[in-house]
């Protein structure tokens, strides 16, 4: 099938990956514009444009799809389908309607549920058991269109970074799948019941909230590994947690508990194991305390 895809972010690269390797013909890759990064903010191609570029096809970073010639340029590709994977940028009605075939989106989450911005990690705030991937059908209302596709996986004790390489490579077999026999698919109605939004993840939220149960806690570290990166503060310095057990231990929230880093939550308590001072590389519990002395009794928070 002749094929534009529309995507950014590492998340999106597998997919790609799949389509070529499968013999579509990618006539376009579409993504998000290069963004300062590092330290000397140098313009830096996001993981698609890199991989596409890469493969020798064509990449196109509009900052806009709004403009008339952007339409005519991407309705002069003649396409039977465009698949889009966390693109970034919302498409405009003529975009949509431009393939034969319409804009396969690659969802990650099991629809309704979690529509929107940052499925993966509210999934794994929310306590959910299990997610998935959806080929959906795009329209111009936020993840609302028709399904094609669904296939579910089990979240257990999986950081936001496992978990989006797990759907990446989910959604890559799923996609070409369903491309496989396109034709053939009759998509269906997302149910009306069990809809939920997934806002985006703002910087606030990963800061340790201790006055919630240590699941929750646990889960907030989970959700915001690798980033933005759940943290807490200690004599006006940040230490990220990048791992963390539930305990039983008790006492009032926020309070270190022991010498060995046991934190206080509203029931019960956790034990970060693995930690990052700022500037710092990743070390354990153990190997921060030996340098950085947090005594029981301290605040965190």
């Amino acid at each position: 099938m002749r094929i534009a895809f529309m995507g950014t972010p590492e998340f999106a690269v597998p997919t790609l990956d799949a389509l070529l390797a499968a013999g579509h013909e990618v006539a376009a890759v579409y993504s998000q514009p290069p963004r300062p990064a590092g330290r000397g903010k140098a313009l830096r191609p996001s993981p698609v444009q890199a991989r596409a570029e890469a493969a020798g096809i064509e990449v196109r970073t509009p900052l806009s799809l709004r403009g008339a010639e952007e339409q005519e340029a991407f309705a002069a590709l003649s396409l039977d389908v465009a698949v889009v994977a966390a693109y970034g940028l919302i498409l405009p009605q003529p975009i949509l309607d431009g393939p034969r075939h319409g804009c396969l989106n690659v969802h990650g989450s099991i629809l309704p549920r979690w529509r929107g911005a940052a499925p993966i990690q509210r999934a794994i705030l929310a306590g959910d058991e299990k997610t998935g991937i959806t080929i959906m059908g795009m329209e111009r209302g936020l993840d609302t269109g028709p399904m094609y596709a669904v296939r579910e996986t089990e979240i257990g004790g999986k950081t936001a970074g496992e978990l989006t390489e797990e759907l990446a490579a989910i959604g890559a077999a799923l996609m070409t799948h369903v491309l496989d026999d396109l034709p053939a698919y009759t998509p269906v109605p997302q149910p009306e019941d069990g809809v939920t939004y997934a806002a985006k993840i703002e910087k606030h939220e990963a800061r340790l909230d201790f006055s919630r149960s240590a699941a929750e806690v646990e889960r907030q570290v989970r959700a915001f590994n690798p980033t933005p990166g759940a943290f807490f503060e200690y004599q006006s310095e940040r230490i990220r947690v990048l791992t963390a057990e539930v305990q039983d231990l008790s006492g009032a929230p926020g309070r270190a508990l022991d010498h060995g880093l046991s934190i206080a939550c509203g029931e019960g308590s956790i034990a970060p194991s693995l930690v990052q001072r700022a500037g710092r590389g990743v070390m354990t519990a153990a190997e921060l305390l030996r340098g950085f002395a947090i005594p029981a009794g301290v605040k965190l928070g």
